[in-house]
């Protein structure tokens, strides 16, 4: 059974950074595509960011394109959410996921293991 820990949330000022990190045990992290998604109150889980099993690969929501960067780190086992220009529209609770089938998609389905999330609020 594959567990999720999420960190790093919190209390930021709008236009200021957070640092996500997750950390993901009991499999083969390095064979895992990993993403990253978000829900606002009221509202559905909405897919974030991903990167492949390699590294080689992330894909973006347009609403963070070029503001946040997904990272991985596999001797540490944790995927990284680094958020820049952060907007009120960003705050949600962040749920970090596993993908142990390969899908590489966007889809929420497409995950096997979730983290129990972590909240981030952004003040104007």
């Amino acid at each position: 059974q594959v567990q999720v820990t999420e960190s790093g949330g919190g209390l930021v000022q709008a236009g200021g950074s957070l640092r996500l990190s997750c950390a993901a045990s009991g499999g083969p992290f390095n064979n895992y595509n990993m993403g990253w998604f978000r829900q606002a109150p009221g509202k559905e889980r909405q897919f974030v960011a991903a990167i492949s099993f390699s590294g080689g690969e992330t894909y973006y929501a347009d609403s963070v394109k070029g503001r946040f960067t997904i990272s991985r780190d596999d001797a540490k086992n944790t995927v990284y959410l680094q958020m820049n220009s952060l907007k009120d529209e960003d705050t949600a609770v962040y749920y970090c996921a596993v993908d142990s089938r390969g899908s590489w998609s966007p889809a929420a389905y497409s995950y096997d293991y979730w983290g129990q999330g972590t909240q981030v609020t952004v003040s104007s």
